[in-house]
C-alpha cells in the first residue's frame, strides 16, 4: 500500500483537523518549532515505530476533542482482495470500508485521559447505517445467522452459512438500501479485527531517522535501519522459522503432557485442571548489527557528518534490496534534516540521493528541513510548507507556484557570505557535470577556470526544470544582489522550451547572463569513448539525440534481461533512464579528457560558460585569457 495523506487532529500543535498530502517524495519545510517533526512523529506513532511513543502530553491543550487524539492515514494501491475467511475471500469494497474517494482511510484514536493512552483503530468509510446492516463486521457467525433469520432471508440465498462473508453479503443484498454514510467503523472485534490484522501485513514499513540525538551505533535511530534489515531477513525465512516453532511446540507439549500424566498418578484432581498452553511466541528479531571501519573503529567514534552519511545510506541500501524483492511490502523513509552536520556538497548529494530513492517502486521518502537552499533543490510539488497562522495554529500549504515564494519570504535566504555569484541550472546532474568539466580544465593547467565544486564564491541554484519559470519570473533570490549566470538545456522543442526565460534574464543586462546549450543537453557534450569506458557500452549519437535513453537501452540490452526494452512499462524505462543520466554525469564525465572535450566541443562553448562565471566572481580577469582552443583536426578541416 502507498501512503496518500496524513490527517492530524488534537495532536500536539495541530488542534484542528489538518490534512497533509503525501507523495513519493515529500519535503516538509518550515521554521523551527513550526510543526515539521510533529508530522513525522505522528506517522511513527501510527506505524508503531519504536522511536516515538505517545503519551498524555501529546494531546493539544487547545483541542476541541478533549483528550482524544486522532491520527489518520489514507492509502491507495491497497489489495484488491483480503482473506479473513478462507471459505469466502472478500474485498474492502464489498465490506464498504473505503472512504468517499474510494481510498482506504485508517484512523487511530488515542485516549490521552488515561496514563497508558490506549488506542482504538477505525476505518473512516462510507458504511451502511440501515437497520440490520450497520454492525455486521462486529458480529460472530452465530449472530450473523440469527440476523439473517430475523430478516427472513432464505437459507438458499446464503452461499455458505459457515462463512461470515457469505452471511454479510446475503444480509446486505436483502436490505438493498444500505444508506451509506461516512463514519468510523471499529476494527477491534470479530471480522473487523481480522480485517485490520490482514491490512497490517501489507502496510508500508516505516523507518524514522531523527536529527536530535548523537548518532552512536547503539542508539535507536542508528539501529533502526539495521533492525529493519534484520526484520526483512526474518520475514524472508518465515516459513522455515514456522517449522522450528512447530517442532518446539510439539516437543514441549509432549513434555508437558508426560508431566501431567505423572501428576495424575499422585493427584488426579489437580492433573485434570491443567492444560498445556503457550503464553508467548519466540521473537526472532533479536539480532544486533554494527559497522566498524578500518582498524575496527566503530562508527560512533567517527565524525558526526561521517556517521550520519553512513547511516543515511542504510536507507539507500535497503531501498535497493526491497526493489529486488518485488513481492515485499513498501517502505517509507522519514528523515529529519538530512543537511545536519554535512558539508554543502554533501547536502546536495544527499538530497539528490533521497529524491532518487523516491522514484523506486514501493518507496516513499519524507524529509524535513528549515534550510531554504535545501528546499530549492527539490521540486516545488514535493514541498509542504508549514507555518503558524495568526491564531498560532500550524497551517500546511502544498506544493505549487506560491510555495517557493513562501519559503523565500518566511525562511529568508542566508547563503555563505563569501558567495559572489549565483549559477542557475536545471538539475543536480548539471552541477555534477560542470564540476567535472571545471576539474578537467584545471588539471590541464587552465587555473583561470574556477574550481566550482569547492569555490565558496559560486553558489548553485537548482531550478528543478518545471519550477524554472518561477525562479526566473519571481526572482526569489534578487534581494541578495548577486550576479547571475543561467545555463539551460536547449532540448528539441521549437521554439526552445526555456528560450523565453533566457531572453528575460539577458534583458536585465548588467551582471546577469543566460544561455541555452547549443546541443540538446549537457550529456551530448560527453565523448562516446568516455561513455564506453564508464558504462561498458558502445553508443553513437548526434547533438540532438536523447543520450540517457540511448545509453539506458544499450545497458538494458547488455544486461541479458529476457524482456526487450519495449516490454518494460513506462515507469521502469524512466527509472533506467534516470540511472543512466546519473552515471553519465557522475562516471562518464569523470573520464573525459581535454582532447575528448575538444572533439565534442570544438567551438569551446563549455569553456565559454566558465568564462562568464569567472569574470563575474573575479573582475580582474580579462576575457582574452579565455580564447577557445580549436583542436588541430578542426583547424585542418577549416583550411
Amino acid at each position: 500500500m502507498r501512503l496518500h495523506r496524513l490527517i492530524l487532529e488534537n495532536f500536539r500543535g495541530y488542534a484542528r483537523r489538518t490534512e497533509i498530502d503525501i507523495a513519493d517524495l515529500t519535503s516538509v519545510v518550515g521554521k523551527n518549532d513550526a510543526g515539521k517533526s510533529t508530522i513525522l512523529e505522528a506517522l511513527a506513532i501510527f506505524f508503531g515505530c519504536d522511536a516515538v511513543k505517545i503519551d498524555q502530553q501529546d494531546a493539544c491543550m487547545r483541542g476541541e476533542t478533549g483528550p482524544l487524539i486522532r491520527i489518520g492515514c489514507v492509502f491507495d494501491q491497497f489489495p484488491g482482495h483480503i482473506v479473513i475467511d478462507a471459505r469466502a475471500p472478500t474485498s474492502l469494497t464489498d465490506e464498504h470500508l473505503l472512504n468517499a474517494e474510494g481510498l482506504l482511510e485508517i484512523v487511530k484514536v488515542f485516549d490521552a485521559s488515561k496514563k497508558s493512552v490506549p488506542c482504538t483503530v477505525y476505518a473512516n468509510c462510507l458504511h451502511p447505517t440501515a437497520n440490520g446492516a450497520a454492525d455486521l463486521l462486529q458480529l460472530k457467525n452465530t449472530d450473523l445467522k440469527k440476523r439473517a433469520a430475523d430478516l427472513g432471508i432464505a437459507k438458499e440465498a446464503i452461499a455458505d452459512a459457515r462463512s461470515n462473508g457469505s452471511l454479510r453479503a446475503a444480509i446486505r443484498a436483502h436490505v438493498a438500501d444500505l444508506d451509506l454514510v461516512a463514519r468510523l467503523v471499529p476494527l477491534d472485534a470479530e471480522d473487523g479485527k481480522k480485517v485490520w490484522e490482514q491490512l497490517q501485513k501489507v502496510l508500508p514499513t516505516f523507518a524514522l531517522f531523527r536529527s536530535d540525538r548523537p548518532s552512536r551505533d547503539e542508539d535507536p535511530e542508528v539501529q533502526d535501519p539495521m533492525a529493519l534489515a534484520v526484520k526483512e531477513a526474518v520475514r524472508e525465512v518465515e516459513a522455515d522459522l514456522e517449522q522450528v516453532r512447530a517442532k518446539v511446540r510439539d516437543r514441549v507439549a509432549q513434555v508437558a503432557q508426560r508431566t501431567i500424566e505423572k501428576l495424575r498418578e499422585m493427584d488426579p484432581a489437580l492433573a485434570s485442571e491443567l492444560t498445556p498452553e503457550f503464553r508467548a511466541e519466540p521473537k526472532w528479531e533479536g539480532f544486533k548489527l554494527s559497522l566498524v571501519g578500518e582498524g575496527g573503529v566503530p562508527i560512533n567514534k567517527r565524525g558526526s557528518g561521517v556517521r550520519r552519511l553512513i547511516l543515511l545510506n542504510f536507507f539507500r541500501a535497503e531501498a535497493e534490496r526491497r526493489q529486488a524483492a518485488t513481492d515485499s511490502p513498501g517502505v517509507i523513509y522519514a528523515i529529519e534534516e538530512p543537511e545536519t552536520s554535512q558539508h554543502p556538497n554533501n547536502q546536495a548529494m544527499l538530497v539528490r540521493a533521497l529524491a532518487e530513492l523516491s522514484e523506486r517502486e514501493g518507496v516513499q521518502v519524507l524529509l524535513t528541513t528549515h534550510v531554504p537552499a535545501i528546499a530549492g533543490l527539490l521540486p516545488a510539488e514535493s514541498i509542504r510548507f508549514v507555518a503558524r497562522g495568526a491564531d498560532g495554529h500550524p497551517e500546511v500549504r502544498g506544493g505549487g507556484e506560491e510555495v517557493l515564494r513562501d519559503v523565500a519570504d518566511q525562511l529568508g535566504v542566508l547563503p555563505d557570505k563569501r558567495a559572489a555569484l549565483l549559477v542557475y541550472v536545471e538539475g543536480p546532474n548539471d552541477v555534477v557535470f560542470l564540476g567535472h568539466m571545471a576539474r578537467l580544465f584545471r588539471a590541464d593547467g587552465d587555473t583561470t577556470v574556477p574550481d566550482i565544486q569547492n569555490d565558496p564564491r559560486v553558489a548553485f541554484v537548482v531550478t528543478s526544470g518545471g519550477n524554472l519559470r518561477h525562479w526566473v519570473n519571481e526572482r526569489y533570490l534578487a534581494n541578495l544582489g548577486l550576479p547571475e549566470v543561467h545555463i539551460y538545456d536547449r532540448d528539441t522543442e521549437t521554439p526552445p522550451k526555456y528560450g523565453a526565460f533566457v531572453d528575460q534574464v539577458n534583458a536585465r543586462g548588467g551582471t546577469h547572463w543566460a544561455r541555452l546549450t547549443s546541443k540538446r543537453e549537457m550529456e551530448n557534450y560527453l565523448h562516446p569513448g568516455a561513455i564506453a569506458e564508464a558504462m561498458q557500452v558502445a553508443v553513437v549519437f548526434t547533438d540532438a539525440c536523447d543520450v540517457p535513453t540511448i545509453v539506458a537501452q544499450k545497458v538494458h540490452l547488455a544486461s541479458g534481461s529476457p524482456k526487450a526494452w519495449s516490454e518494460l512499462d513506462e515507469k521502469k524505462q524512466a527509472e533506467k533512464c534516470r540511472k543512466a543520466k546519473l552515471r553519465l554525469n557522475a562516471d562518464a564525465a569523470a573520464r573525459m579528457t581535454r582532447d575528448m572535450l575538444r572533439e565534442r566541443d570544438p567551438a569551446g562553448e563549455v569553456r565559454g560558460w566558465f568564462e562568464e562565471i569567472a569574470v563575474r566572481i573575479d573582475p580582474t580577469l580579462v576575457r582574452a585569457t579565455f580564447t577557445p582552443q580549436i583542436p588541430e583536426s578542426a583547424q585542418a578541416a577549416a583550411k
